[in-house]
């Protein structure tokens, strides 16, 4: 959907049927009501916040709706004795993990081979490392990593990483309009940045759009209808 087409739509959901009353509405004013529009509906989206309570890739529609906001990184860092500590932690894109997966390879098997890692609590990692059903082992190719400080950690025992890689769900693109003061920036957009989901997705995120600019003036009604109608067709 393009952006002259967004703003149609939205000004359509706000204005009663043949009246002008909200074309006053500045469009750094839809900017930032749309993009916070749709990271509140990624999140809801991703834990289930929904109709059908259908959270992270537990049914076609959540897969289809969200998989183009997931990234693989390969991540880069350092080793000591007790674990890998990455050092490029995409901390501007990311908004929720998804997995770590690596390769490994020891002094007795130096072919890599692939390990399942298991996301941990930091404060049961002391735990975790003496228990013999939990530690990393590279026998029974397993380990587990933690986040903090923005970095991930995978722990080692008797082996090395070979190609470690997050996957990880990406914050969506924030939309601009060509000439219009972004309000993030505080500079004028040169380009048009349209909304890369589906058209089906925009028309959802619109309602919740429509719905924060109507809550901001008070419109209760119009607040109400466009938020009862993207929380039906979720």
């Amino acid at each position: 959907m393009n952006n002259e087409t967004l703003r149609l739509k939205l000004k359509q959901r706000l204005n009663k049927l043949a009246s002008n009353d909200y074309d006053n509405i500045e469009n750094w004013q839809i900017i930032e009501a749309f993009n916070k529009a749709q990271l509140e509906w990624v999140r809801r989206m991703l834990h289930g916040n929904n109709l059908y309570k259908e959270g992270d890739e537990l049914s076609k529609r959540r897969i289809d709706d969200l998989q183009l906001l997931l990234v693989e990184l390969p991540l880069t860092g350092s080793s000591t004795d007790k674990y890998f500590e990455s050092s490029n932690f995409p901390v501007n894109t990311y908004l929720e993990y998804k997995k770590v997966t690596t390769l490994a390879k020891s002094e007795c098997c130096p072919d890599a081979r692939s390990m399942t890692v298991y996301l941990a609590e930091e404060a049961n990692v002391e735990l975790y490392l003496r228990d013999p059903l939990k530690r990393p082992d590279f026998e029974w190719g397993e380990t587990f990593c933690t986040m903090l400080g923005n970095k991930i950690r995978i722990y080692l025992r008797d082996f090395t990483l070979v190609k470690p890689t997050l996957t990880y769900y990406r914050k969506p693109l924030y939309i601009e309009f060509a000439g219009v003061l972004n309000p993030y920036t505080g500079l004028t957009s040169t380009a048009d940045v349209t909304p890369e989901f589906k058209d089906d997705v925009v028309e959802l995120i619109l309602d919740d759009t429509a719905a924060l600019i109507a809550g901001d003036i008070e419109n209760f009604n119009q607040m109400q209808r466009t938020q009862g109608s993207a929380d039906r067709n979720n």
